[in-house]
C-alpha cells in the first residue's frame, strides 16, 4: 500500500531565505513519502543551501537557470508548470512574494508559477518587522485575491535574534497544509461529527476506570476529513495527540459527560463516526475522598454507562444523518460486527482485532474490516492516516448511493 502523497508531482520552490535549510527536511520528507519532489531554486537561495543538497534529497536534478542551455528544446518553465500537481513555495521572501503579486517573469521560478495551472502555495518567511510592513502585507493580499493559497508563518525567535511572527512552520503543519490542497473534496459540504480517545470514570480523587485507547483513530479521521473539505467537530476523552488543524474539539472525560456532547450536537451533523473507546461500565458510587490501601474494600460495585451509539441508532433515520461505528474486538470479529450493526441500526461499522500487535490500541497501524447492509470489505494493513482515508472513500461511495436514490 503507497503512502498518501504516492505519485504525487510536487514542486518545490525555494527562495532566499535562512530557513532555506528547513525546507531541505521538506524535500526529504516528501520523497519518503513517495512523492516526486521537483526543485526550483532562485539565485539567492543557492547562497543559503547548495543546489547539490536538494538534488541529493529529492534524487532529481534542480533547475535555477531560466535560460539552461541543455533544457532550451523543451522550454524549462513551460515544461516544470505542466508537470506538477502543486507548487509550493517555502520559503518565501518579500522580493519573491512582491514578484509574484505584480506578475513579474524575471526569474525560473515566476516564469512558471505563472505558466502554471496547478494550485500554488506560499509559505512566508521574513524578519518580523518585514512580514508586517504595509507593502508586505498587501503583496500578502494580492497574491489571496489572485487565487494563491497564503500560509501564515508561525512566531518564535527568529535567526536574527527578533521575536514574532515570520518563522517558517515546522513539518508537520506545512505537511497537512500540503495534502489538503493536493486531496480531492469530496467531503465538502459535509458536518462530521467524530468521537475519539477513551473515557475515564472516577473511582477516588486519585484513580479512575479507563482503558488503553489512545484516539489515534479518532484523530487520524477527524484530521483527514477535514483535509477532503470536510466540517468536522471532534468529541475527544483525554489523550496526548496534538489537535488536528481546523477541525473544532470538544474535550470531555466522562461517558455521561461524551453522551451529553455528542447527543446535543448530533442534529447538526450530516455523518456521525464513532470511534471512541467509551467505558462501559463506571463505580455506583465514587468516593468523595482517596481511598486508602488499609481501608481499602476489594468488591467494586459497577453499573452499566449510556449507550452512545443505541441512541444514535434509534434517531438517525429521522434525524438524517449515516451512522458509522467501531468494534474492537478479541474474537469472532466478525459475527460481533454484524450483531452491533444490525441492534445498533448503523450504516457502517468498522472492526479490528484488538489483540494484534498491529492493530490494537496504541499501534500507529490498523486493518480494519468494512461492513455494512451489501457486505464486508477487508482492508489491508497500513497506517492509520490511510485507513481512515479508506474508510472515507466507502463512506463517500455510500454518500453517492443514497444521493442516487
Amino acid at each position: 500500500m503507497h503512502t498518501t502523497f504516492a505519485g504525487k508531482r510536487i514542486t518545490v520552490g525555494v527562495t532566499g531565505s535562512i530557513a532555506a535549510f528547513k525546507v531541505a527536511g521538506w524535500v526529504s520528507s516528501l520523497v519518503k513519502e513517495e512523492a516526486r519532489v521537483t526543485v526550483i531554486m532562485t539565485d539567492s537561495a543557492c547562497r543559503f543551501v547548495t543546489p547539490l543538497t536538494f538534488a541529493a534529497l529529492s534524487g532529481e536534478r534542480v533547475h535555477a537557470d531560466l535560460f539552461a542551455k541543455e533544457d532550451a528544446e523543451i522550454i524549462p518553465h513551460i515544461h516544470l508548470a505542466r508537470e506538477t500537481d502543486l507548487v509550493v513555495i517555502a520559503p518565501a521572501t518579500a522580493q519573491t512574494i512582491a514578484r509574484l503579486a505584480h506578475g513579474m517573469a524575471d526569474d525560473l521560478l515566476a516564469c512558471t508559477v505563472l505558466a502554471t495551472q496547478a494550485k500554488v502555495l506560499v509559505f512566508p518567511a521574513m524578519n518580523t518587522q518585514m512580514y508586517q510592513h504595509p507593502a508586505v502585507q498587501e503583496n500578502i493580499l494580492k497574491l489571496k485575491n489572485l487565487g494563491y493559497q497564503v500560509i501564515e508563518p508561525e512566531s518564535g525567535r527568529m535567526a536574527c535574534k527578533e521575536e514574532g511572527a515570520g518563522r517558517l512552520p515546522e513539518w508537520e503543519p506545512a505537511r497537512e497544509a500540503i495534502l489538503q490542497n493536493l486531496a480531492l473534496q469530496d467531503l465538502a459540504g459535509e458536518k462530521i461529527l467524530i468521537t475519539a480517545g477513551p473515557t475515564r470514570e472516577p473511582l477516588d480523587p486519585a484513580r479512575f476506570l479507563s482503558n488503553r485507547s489512545s484516539g489515534k483513530m479518532g484523530y487520524s479521521l477527524a484530521r483527514t476529513a477535514r483535509r477532503r473539505g470536510a466540517e468536522v467537530t471532534l468529541i475527544s476523552g483525554p489523550t496526548t495527540l496534538p489537535l488536528p488543524q481546523g477541525v473544532t474539539c470538544v474535550r470531555v472525560e466522562t461517558a455521561s459527560e461524551m453522551a451529553e456532547a455528542v447527543l446535543s450536537r448530533c442534529r447538526q451533523a450530516s455523518i456521525i463516526v464513532k470511534a471512541a473507546a467509551v467505558s462501559d461500565f463506571r463505580p455506583v458510587v465514587p468516593f468523595v475522598n482517596k481511598v486508602k490501601k488499609e481501608q481499602a474494600n476489594l468488591q467494586l460495585s459497577l453499573e452499566q454507562t449510556a449507550d452512545i451509539l443505541h441512541e444514535l441508532g434509534a434517531i438517525k433515520e429521522e434525524a438524517g444523518f449515516l451512522l458509522i461505528g467501531f468494534a474492537a474486538e478479541s474474537k469472532e470479529h466478525v459475527a460481533e460486527g454484524e450483531r452491533k450493526l444490525t441492534k445498533k441500526n448503523l450504516d457502517l461499522i468498522a472492526i479490528n482485532d484488538i489483540q494484534s500487535v498491529h492493530t490494537g490500541f496504541e499501534a500507529d497501524t490498523n486493518q480494519v474490516s468494512l461492513l455494512d447492509n451489501k457486505g464486508i470489505n477487508h482492508l489491508p494493513l497500513v497506517s492509520k492516516e490511510q485507513t481512515a482515508d479508506l474508510i472515507w472513500d466507502h463512506v463517500v461511495k455510500m454518500l453517492g448511493a443514497r444521493s442516487s436514490e
